[in-house]
């Protein structure tokens, strides 16, 4: 009897229905809820009944409208972003936009306009942003003119257009931004500039332009123009003699041939008035300090990979020079920068260089003003870092020296550098050679990034100093036998407010790790390999985002769950989640908190395997027993009350028998 009593329990058990309960995702992804919403390349052909009325911002790019007309869009008469990149719209009728009066932006990038209605842009009065990058533009005469009054920006770049002459009744009153990159522009004339004398901002890179009519820019004040990839650079600067630029952009690119810059070449400088200039990806002849008598006016210069190899030292008149840049060039050592000829310089920049970077000893020690120091990807190898280097730098608040070559850092390595406020050492294997902190004297220092930097995360002292740090960064680092202890190098940062531990091969996190860290609000734990118990750490954390992505979790006891809700965002995506009714509460958890929930999309079932790969926001597990489990459970209790009953008789009967 008993055995056939363990087969109903059995049955019982086995008739809890487990089933899944899927919901077809809206086809356009909601960015804001009733606002925005991104319905790119799912092959539409109209717009879907699924949006409401109240969408101001659509991207809709990538689909398939090949005439847009006043019906298209009428339904959605609240819009204020519209981008339709490559619909392949050939047609644009009358009135097509007639309702639309908030619209600021319309983006027509990658259609082959063949026709827009005079009257195709009527209604939004304020629009403000137009956009018609590689339409197939070859007059301007072709853009409707009507209703642009307000226009401030006009995109035209990747075109045919061979002439920049705007119609005579073109609203200009407001323009600012005009685009013209990759046109045929060869030469241009003071009637064109004259018609765009509104414009601050003109771009002018990829036309390879032949010809300036003298005068053409006399008196002509602009916020930034760029002629970058053209032949000739002295055709450009004698055609600007006499303007006023902010920012000037003259560089060329890895496709595009070029002469070599030759001090002759570079003389319309002396006859202009330019705070930056850029000269990225030319080639000096003969660099000599007559190379910069044109530029003793300049703020900022940027001459990333012009093949530099050295400046020469004596240059005159550069004491106006706060920013420059000498990214991916060839030095051997920091001294030959001639730092000493910029005295006022307070940003440097020398990143990626191309030869292995010797950093030398007090190269730098003129430079008692500079803010900004990048060294980083120059395979710079420090065995004793970085006090001789670094002398005199004591103004520097922002240094980075990522992606080098093992430096050895001692007690206090940053003396010269107390005023530090960013710290980049990342990729750049550290050996901590002092058992006290080499950051020490780095009270000021706000950010310190060490990710994947070989650290010994055994030393308690590693961070002993930093009383203001709020941003930490020990991605890619690996703590003792995967786990961060009670006792950890994080104790004396009690100040941070974001801390990323990803890919640190963890695998458990004690419960008091954290204790310290009253301030912190962001949490990055992802790639790791924790399970669902490691949340008991942030147990005395409210508010925080947490990203637990990609770990081991499988299920989330029910005792957690009120950790996760005292969070602002969490993101479990990538974890092998159980879907089945031992995670039932957890399951019920996340769907009642989707509000607070990052990377839905990725959160998915891996077991039981028929929901595997199934959104965790879309699975309903009914746990309870069935009709068939109560029949078979009241079949069991019958049986049960039986063979009471039998057993008790037997026991008399044996009782009677022995008297």
């Amino acid at each position: 009897m008993a055995p056939c009593a363990g087969c109903f329990l059995l049955a019982v058990l086995f008739s809890a229905n487990c089933k899944v309960i899927t919901f077809l995702d809206p086809m356009c992804t909601e960015k804001e809820a009733s606002r925005a919403y991104n319905c790119e390349n799912l092959g539409l052909k109209e717009i879907p009944d699924t949006l409401p009325n109240t969408t101001e911002f659509l991207e809709f790019g990538f689909n398939f409208l090949p005439t847009i007309q006043n019906t298209t869009f009428s339904r959605l008469t609240n819009l204020i972003f519209l981008d339709l990149t490559r619909c392949q719209i050939n047609w644009v009728h009358e009135d097509t936009f007639q309702n639309h009066h908030q619209l600021n932006t319309i983006v027509l990038t990658g259609n082959p306009l063949i026709f827009m209605a005079e009257t195709s842009l009527n209604g939004p009065t304020s629009l403000k942003h137009l956009f018609l990058t590689q339409t197939g533009i070859s007059n301007l005469e072709f853009i409707p003119v009507h209703n642009l009054g307000n226009l401030e920006s006009l995109h035209l770049g990747s075109n045919h257009i061979s002439s920049i002459n705007l119609p005579e009744n073109f609203p200009t009153q407001n323009l600012k931004v005009m685009d013209f990159q990759n046109n045929a522009i060869h030469y241009i004339s003071s009637k064109d500039i004259n018609a765009l004398e509104q414009v601050a901002n003109l771009n002018f890179n990829g036309n390879d332009v032949k010809g300036i009519e003298p005068g053409a820019f006399n008196s002509k004040i602009f916020q930034s123009l760029k002629f970058g990839g053209t032949l000739d650079l002295s055709i450009i600067l004698k055609g600007l003699q006499n303007s006023t630029i902010q920012s000037l952009w003259l560089g060329t690119f890895e496709d595009t041939d070029d002469q070599d810059l030759t001090s002759a070449m570079l003389e319309g400088l002396c006859e202009m008035s330019v705070e930056s200039i850029n000269l990225q990806k030319h080639h000096f002849s003969g660099f000599s300090p007559s190379t910069f008598q044109c530029f003793t006016g300049l703020r900022e210069l940027d001459l990333t990979a012009t093949h530099l190899r050295e400046l020469p030292s004596g240059l005159e008149g550069m004491s106006s020079l706060k920013k420059l840049v000498l990214s991916a060039n060839s030095f051997e050592q920091l001294c030959q920068i001639s730092a000493a000829s910029f005295p006022s310089l307070t940003d440097l920049y020398i990143k990626g260089n191309t030869r292995k970077l010797d950093l030398g000893t007090r190269c730098l020690e003129k430079l008692e003003n500079l803010r900004k120091l990048d060294l980083s990807h120059s395979d710079i190898e420090a065995p004793d870092c970085c006090n001789l280097q670094l002398q005199n730098l004591s103004q520097l608040q922002h240094l980075n020296l990522s992606y080098n070559e093992p430096f050895g850092l001692q007690d206090q390595a940053f003396k010269e550098c107390p005023r530090l406020e960013l710290l980049d050492l990342a990729f750049t294997q550290l050996r901590v050679s002092a058992p006290q902190s080499p950051f020490q004297n780095l009270h000021l220092l706000q950010v310190l990034n060490l990710s994947n930097c070989l650290l010994d995360t055994s030393n308690e002292n590693l961070l002993a100093g930093l009383l203001d740090l709020r941003h930490l960064n020990l991605h890619g680092n690996n703590f003792q036998d995967g786990s961060l202890s009670k006792t950890n190098l994080l104790q004396p940062v009690g100040s941070l407010e974001t801390l990323i531990l990803s890919s640190c091969d963890l695998l458990s996190i004690d419960q008091q790790a954290f204790h310290n860290l009253g301030k912190m609000s962001h949490l990055d734990l992802s790639h790791n390999r924790l399970t669902g118990d490691s949340i008991d750490a942030l147990s005395h954390h409210k508010g925080i985002y947490l990203n637990l992505a990609a770990n081991n979790i499988h299920i989330i006891p029910p005792r957690l769950l009120l950790i996760l809700s005292q969070q602002s965002t969490i993101n479990l995506g990538h974890n092998p989640l159980d879907c089945t009714c031992s995670n039932i509460h957890f399951i019920m958890w996340y769907q009642e908190n989707l509000q607070k929930l990052e990377g839905s999309g990725e959160t998915v079932c891996a077991n039981p395997p028929f929901l595997r790969g199934v959104k965790l926001s879309d699975v309903k597990l009914s746990c309870g027993i069935t009709r068939v489990g109560i029949f078979f459970l009241m079949v069991f209790v019958f049986l049960l009350i039986i063979l009471l009953i039998f057993s008790g008789k037997s026991i008399l009967r044996w009782k009677y028998q022995h008297i």
